[in-house]
């Protein structure tokens, strides 16, 4: 309903308006929605078929919902959506502390109100953006920050007995009435405080400091939490889970393909800064194959998951990477490197939990291995696979190649180079450009130079090539001569 110039109780009995709680509410916006054919969650690629369903079947279940899931999996912003399944318009008593409904009021004061004014009580309009809290579950919440407590100022100042129920100030959850409220963490909330909930969750009471108040809250509850805190800081008490009506497990993108739409959806970088620099389609696939590499690599804790922020902040620092290039060249327009994946590595860092052997490492050595392992993966999707064991009599696709480096030739790209010396140090390779005609006829001529520098990086994750970090960029090396001069 949207009537948001009714101002008294009168006005609004002479509409069609009919109190209906939230669960109510929700759940008739969601099947208009779907008898109409409408999207219900905008932006959460990847869940179409998988969370979205779940979520819906809850909606109209009228449940309370617990989303579980490791970090950055969307869960907060999929809460935070739900606010469009709410009336535009809701009216309430105006003044009244917990969004008490004009034609059904639960707190004392809206009752007393209504009694001593009638059709003329004063009635305002909430807009359903303004029915949404939220609250980190974190060790230090109070039972009164949640449920509420005694204010003795309120009883000093209305001159009222600790006995009276209107000295008691309301906490996060009985303001919400009406309204939803996302409580993110829920492991990390003392069990004690857990159990604050049973009553408002199966009972629709409060009880604080010796009163006992029924007051039919309702309240959308949706809680969030992450099956590593379940062992590593707290658990979700039986109880309260036994309550909790529907238990949705979100997850990280599936493919490669849905992740790269969920970064370029969530990247925030100038339009003009990304006209600049041409990315070419393998870039974008690498950039995602690090995450995937990372979720199943053995340096890294998989209890903590590896978020999707990861493979966004990284897109941001590769751009930026050529950005700075062009700014110290002068240049108006670039290609990205595979040299400008050395500057994600800070994105990185933070963003994966390693274990012990990761730890001993380092989390720079991990996140350069990464990389390494994610043009390891995809270099047989554009060149001949590198098999262990090869014949000698066999010609292979890269021996020419090979060969150069073999006869003490060495390749160093400087981080810097400007796109005429970068071309030209690559093209001095011979048969690179032969080797991406045979096998990649389709490569666009933006996309060759890249193209060449991912075959040299595949050669090296494959080992039959050695590259060096050195300070000013990377220097490329015959493997074998190189474990010769070693000995």
């Amino acid at each position: 309903m949207n009537s948001p110039k009714i101002t008294s109780l009168g006005a609004l009995k002479k509409t069609d308006y009919q109190p209906q709680n939230i669960q109510e509410e929700l759940a008739k916006n969601l099947r208009q929605r779907l008898s109409d054919g409408k999207t219900t969650f905008n932006g959460l690629i990847g869940y179409e078929n998988t969370v979205i369903p779940d979520v819906e079947r809850a909606i109209l279940s009228g449940h309370n919902i617990n989303l579980l899931g490791l970090r950055g999996q969307a869960k907060t912003r999929l809460a935070r959506q739900m606010t469009q399944l709410l009336d535009e318009w809701t009216p309430v008593v105006k003044g009244s502390e917990i969004n008490d409904d004009p034609l059904f009021p639960i707190s004392r004061e809206a009752k007393e109100l209504i009694n001593e004014k009638g059709d003329s009580t004063p009635v305002e309009w909430l807009h359903r953006d303004d029915r949404f809290f939220e609250k980190l579950a974190t060790p230090d919440v109070t039972v009164a920050d949640l449920i509420g407590d005694v204010d003795p100022i309120k009883a000093a100042n209305l001159k009222l007995s600790y006995a009276d129920e209107r000295v008691i100030h309301f906490g996060m959850i009985p303001r919400a009435h009406r309204c939803i409220f996302v409580l993110n963490e829920l492991p990390d909330l003392q069990a004690r405080i857990q159990v604050a909930l049973f009553s408002i969750l199966q009972e629709k009471e409060i009880q604080i400091r010796g009163f006992k108040l029924r007051l039919p809250i309702e309240t959308q509850i949706i809680f969030t939490a992450n099956p590593e805190d379940y062992t590593n800081r707290g658990s979700i008490v039986t109880p309260l889970k036994d309550r909790i009506g529907s238990q949705i497990l979100t997850h990280y993108p599936h493919t490669r393909e849905i992740a790269k739409k969920i970064t370029a959806q969530e990247v925030k970088m100038g339009e003009e800064t990304i006209a600049k620099i041409h990315i070419p389609e393998l870039a974008r696939d690498i950039l995602e194959q690090i995450s995937f590499e990372a979720r199943k690599s053995d340096y890294v804790d998989a209890k903590s998951g590896v978020s999707t922020r990861m493979s966004i902040t990284s897109f941001e620092n590769l751009i930026s990477t050529a950005e700075r290039r062009i700014l110290i060249n002068g240049e108006k327009n670039t290609c990205i490197r595979m040299a400008d994946f050395l500057g994600i590595i800070p994105a990185i860092n933070g963003k994966v939990e390693l274990v012990y052997e990761g730890e001993q490492e380092g989390a720079e050595q991990i996140s350069y291995h990464l990389i390494s392992q994610a043009c390891k993966t995809l270099f047989p999707s554009y060149f001949p696979e590198i098999k262990k064991l090869e014949k000698d009599d066999e010609n292979g696709p890269y021996d020419k190649l090979l060969g150069w480096f073999l006869s003490d030739n060495e390749l160093f790209l400087e981080d810097t180079l400007d796109d005429r010396l970068y071309r030209d140090t690559l093209e001095m390779i011979p048969d690179i450009k032969n080797i991406i005609q045979i096998h990649q006829p389709n490569c666009s001529k933006q996309d060759l130079f890249f193209m060449m520098e991912f075959l040299l990086w595949g050669l090296e994750a494959n080992k039959r090539l050695n590259k060096y970090r050195t300070l000013e960029g990377f220097q490329f090396k015959d493997s074998l001569g190189s474990y010769i001069s070693g000995l």
